[in-house]
């Protein structure tokens, strides 16, 4: 079920991820994930609309135990997306993730020419996925996905911190 809109939708979506957080506290040590900047031949970025937090994100989710980075990342483009890589992904950064946790890491990669193998249609998780022209970014992009965009364009340094 989509959050509420208004001013109680950033609570509600704050409370939700801090949960997801407690759980994997108890089941993990480091919590850490993987998030690509995925273009398509047409160089356009490809965005999901999450149910469960406010925005549009750059694809990706958390690494289970016992799978590789790529692994995860090919993954979250899969069920995310539908989307699946072009050209082997590169490795961008490396982030400190602390609105979510005081042990949370985000790997970021860089995906270029990836293929949509199918509309991506909407479901309990995702409510909407699309690629978008860099100049053309949707309504409600997130500040993080756009401090992204900028440092993969040589407009502001690589940071520390997502």
């Amino acid at each position: 079920m989509p959050f509420p809109e208004g001013p109680r939708r950033g609570l509600a979506a704050r409370l939700a991820l801090r949960l997801a957080h407690v759980c994997f506290a108890w089941t993990r040590g480091m919590t850490m994930g993987v998030r690509a900047a995925c273009f398509d031949e047409a160089g356009r970025i490809f965005l999901v609309r999450h149910s469960y937090v406010p925005g549009w994100h750059l694809p990706g989710g958390g690494i289970e135990r016992r799978e590789t980075a790529v692994e995860a990342l090919a993954k979250e483009l899969r069920e995310e997306g539908n989307l699946v890589f072009g050209a082997p992904p590169v490795l961008l950064n490396v982030y400190f993730n602390r609105q979510t946790s005081k042990r949370d890491h985000v790997l970021f990669y860089r995906c270029d020419r990836v293929r949509q193998t199918a509309p991506r249609r909407s479901d309990r998780e995702i409510v909407e996925a699309a690629f978008f022209r860099l100049d053309e970014l949707p309504a409600g992009t997130t500040a993080a996905t756009r401090r992204r965009l900028e440092e993969i364009a040589g407009r502001a340094p690589f940071s520390d911190v997502w």
